[in-house]
């Protein structure tokens, strides 16, 4: 697990309101970054998508992951690499809906029919910072 510093934790806050660029590698070997939204338990950061979307194949089949974290000054960033450490359908939309919160100030998250909501632990292993 990586300590982050004081100025890094500021990433994290729910205040800050950052976004994550989750880059992840394709069955071909191509690369897919994605903007999200994430929280982060004071240990994981947490990584909120749909079932069956590529995020959730991909973090299924090779839960590895890379990231870049920014905020309002973009030469200010937090770089993570780390794995997967949970996945879980049991909390999904309340997770989705806490993000949505986070970013738009209000809970509630449209629902969309069939569709199921994911969470993803990861465990930041490897990190390097510009702040």
């Amino acid at each position: 697990m990586v300590e982050f510093s004081a100025d890094e934790l500021k990433f994290f806050a729910r205040e800050t309101k950052a976004f994550a660029y989750l880059a992840l590698v394709l069955s071909d070997g191509t690369p897919q970054v994605s903007p999200i939204w994430f929280d982060w338990d004071g240990t994981h950061i947490i990584l909120n998508t749909a079932r069956g979307r590529v995020k959730d194949k991909i973090l299924k089949k090779h839960p590895v992951v890379a990231m870049t974290i920014t905020a309002d000054d973009p030469y200010k960033y937090l770089l993570i690499r780390g794995r997967v450490v949970d996945e879980t359908e049991e909390g999904g939309y309340e997770m989705i809906c806490a993000l949505n919160e986070k970013y738009h100030g209000k809970y509630e998250f449209p629902r969309r029919p069939g569709q199921v909501r994911v969470t993803y632990k990861i465990l930041p292993e490897h990190s390097f910072s510009e702040t």
